[in-house]
């Protein structure tokens, strides 16, 4: 039986270098040689080799253009190095535990996103961040290189550390972009080995780093997968100095553009559903044609600063509300030539500069179903009709977008606040992105800059309109509220509490709405913290501690819940899969995945568990089985021998303890 130790891959989160490596030796295996490292055997890469192999596609160092600032090598080293906290659950914060496959996750980012690779890894549809803009007012998370996870909990509180400040990045520190590209930098490393291979980025920001960050995000991901820029219109300016700044941006990058569609359309749309329902009443009320048409104009011209970008649906039949559209013309070739003959005079209409774009027989189905529209006479060109129940949204590079809008929907969620939370991003801004990306169940959103959790709320929402059953994945510090805050003086101290009643009330005010709906309005709530396992961290500050409790593998105050979820993190696991418990001669097994693993964490096993395992392999018949003890769990080390035994003659060979 193999012990899980501190030095072993399942004690810590994904190996990125080492992954690099063999991603390296899988392409070029003659430039990987023999090392060592402390006196043990390493992979190690022949640079000299590697040149060799690329030829002249090797710049030189000195000559090459590449961006810079101080501490860049330590931050890149920073987001390759395994991470030994964990997450623990927390039930009791959680809604439908059981079934839902969403997660909120506290803790700080970076230590998150390091821990998430095993069990995400290529997993995340679309990922969308409202981080800091560095304004020089806000918080920047504080990364000390060698000891982040120490930091955080320093923190928040779980380790005691007099003095310890946090501040905000403001230009007097004299490294006021340094500070915020160390940040961000790490983060968005880590969040690309997120992305499947069709995943994309969208990342808000404003003037103040916009320029750093696309240099950044082009280094990462590549030149090749920027998308485009986003300006979202959100303000208005009534006190310009130079040039009124009325707008922010959201950079969208892609993990790899040749798999990515190549043309974006949406059939989520508020204002196409405004429009479609608005149709069906008014023909259902009104089968007399003119008394149709007077309704909705009087309908339409009250309602139309409410309907961009589909203003120009200014019609209305018996099949519902339409415009017509200039897509009959040909675009950039030469078309079809023909005559369309105008119905009042009966003279040929005029043709599109560079003909029609469909065959004549194709344009006399169109007429015989009355779906071409004529003008007053022969000398307009005619329209095609399109109906809003058939429109397909595009993005748009650029989004008309109240800021405010954000502030009231959480306004109306607490109305025991005047402000909740600071600028949170409106869900329409955010419904104007996901349905792209996030289409088909198990689709998944992640945001590790949750903040007001606008974009949990625009997940279930978009679920909801698609009937699919998407997943998101929250990670927000647990910011303390300001002390002059509304929440702060009602006694809520983290920024989390709020923003995981948002989710609650979010879902409540979906449910009262569309009773029927049965899509995941749950999620689990995970806490980062300092590794469950003694063996699998070095505490030389506290060393007569681990000594005290060098009889037992698991810290004292964690339950076997806390060590199971970070089994399933160290073996790249989703933190939302089944799991059952079953009993085996009073001792606790718990099966994950349909017994893809199991784990037992009990004291004094008898050789009987390892039986009943065996029957239960039977039963649930996995492909494979693994299975994980305490290494002090075992009644004595002969029965800790024979249980190895027994589970090789039921075909079970992967067995570790910790």
């Amino acid at each position: 039986m193999d012990k899980i130790t501190k030095e072993s891959a399942l004690s810590k989160s994904a190996e990125i270098v080492a992954e690099n490596i063999d991603k390296l030796k899988s392409l070029f295996p003659e430039v990987i040689t023999e090392g060592e490292v402390d006196g043990e055997p390493h992979k190690k890469i022949d640079f000299d080799a590697l040149k060799e192999v690329l030829g002249d596609y090797v710049e030189d160092r000195e000559e090459r253009y590449n961006f810079t600032w101080h501490g860049k090598a330590n931050v890149r080293r920073l987001a390759q190095m395994p991470s030994a906290g964990t997450l623990r659950p927390s039930k009791d914060e959680s809604v439908d535990w059981e079934a839902t496959q969403n997660l909120f996750i506290e803790g700080d980012n970076l230590e998150v996103l390091k821990l998430l690779q095993k069990s995400y890894h290529k997993k995340i549809k679309m990922i969308y961040i409202d981080p800091p803009y560095n304004t020089g007012k806000e918080f920047i998370y504080p990364d000390k290189y060698q000891d982040n996870l120490d930091t955080y909990l320093k923190y928040t509180g779980q380790v005691n550390d007099d003095g310890f400040k946090i501040s905000a990045n403001t230009e007097t520190t004299g490294r006021y972009h340094t500070n915020w590209l160390n940040m961000m930098y790490p983060r968005i490393r880590l969040a690309r080995n997120l992305l499947t291979e069709d995943g994309v980025i969208f990342i808000s920001i404003d003037n103040n780093e916009v320029v750093n960050l696309q240099i950044i995000c082009s280094e990462i991901f590549g030149d090749e997968c920027f998308l485009g820029k986003v300006v979202w219109k959100n303000s208005t300016d009534n006190n310009p100095t130079n040039v009124a700044t009325e707008h922010e941006y959201i950079l969208v990058y892609c993990k790899n553009k040749s798999i990515v569609e190549s043309v974006w359309k949406s059939s989520v749309s508020d204002i196409k559903e405004l429009l479609v329902n608005t149709g069906t009443k008014l023909t259902d009320k009104f089968s007399d044609k003119e008394k149709l048409e007077k309704e909705y104009k009087i309908w339409f011209k009250e309602n139309k600063n409410q309907l961009w970008p589909l203003d120009r649906y200014k019609y209305i039949d018996e099949d519902g509300i339409y415009t017509g559209s200039q897509s009959v013309h040909n675009p950039g070739k030469e078309g079809y030539r023909y005559d369309v003959i105008h119905p009042v005079t009966n003279k040929p209409c005029k043709e599109p500069l560079m003909g029609y774009r469909f065959p004549e027989v194709t344009m006399n189905d169109l007429l015989d179903n009355e779906k071409i529209l004529f003008g007053d006479d022969e000398n307009k060109i005619i329209e095609l009709k399109l109906y809003a129940s058939d429109y397909l949204e595009k993005l748009s590079g650029i989004i008309e977008l109240d800021g405010r809008l954000g502030a009231y929907e959480v306004r109306e969620l607490f109305p025991e606040y005047t402000k909740a939370f600071t600028n949170p991003k409106p869900t329409r801004l955010l419904e104007s992105f996901i349905p792209f990306l996030a289409k088909e169940d198990g689709d998944i959103v992640l945001d590790f800059f949750a903040g007001s959790a606008s974009t949990a709320d625009a997940v279930m929402n978009v679920g909801m309109k698609e009937n699919a059953r998407l997943r998101f994945i929250m990670v927000q510090l647990p910011e303390k509220c300001e002390e002059k805050s509304e929440p702060f003086k009602n006694g809520v101290e983290l920024l989390t509490t709020i923003s995981k009643e948002r989710i609650r009330r979010a879902a409540n005010k979906i449910k009262e709405k569309n009773p029927s709906y049965e899509g995941d309005l749950g999620f689990k709530v995970f806490k980062l913290d300092a590794t469950n396992i003694n063996s699998w961290e070095a505490n030389f500050d506290n060393l007569e501690a681990v000594l005290d409790n060098s009889t037992d593998s698991i810290k004292s105050g964690r339950n076997a819940e806390d060590v199971l979820y970070e089994i399933l993190l160290k073996y790249g696991l989703d933190l939302t899969l089944p799991i059952e418990e079953h009993s085996i001669i009073d001792k606790t097994v718990y099966s994950v995945g349909m017994g893809a693993l199991l784990v037992c964490l009990d004291d004094e096993i008898p050789l009987e568990v390892a039986e009943g395992i065996g029957k239960l392999k039977e039963k649930l018949q996995p492909e494979v089985m693994r299975v994980v003890f305490k290494d002090a769990g075992f009644a004595d080390d002969v029965v800790k021998t024979n249980t190895i035994q027994v589970l090789k003659q039921f075909g079970i060979d992967d067995v570790k303890s910790i």
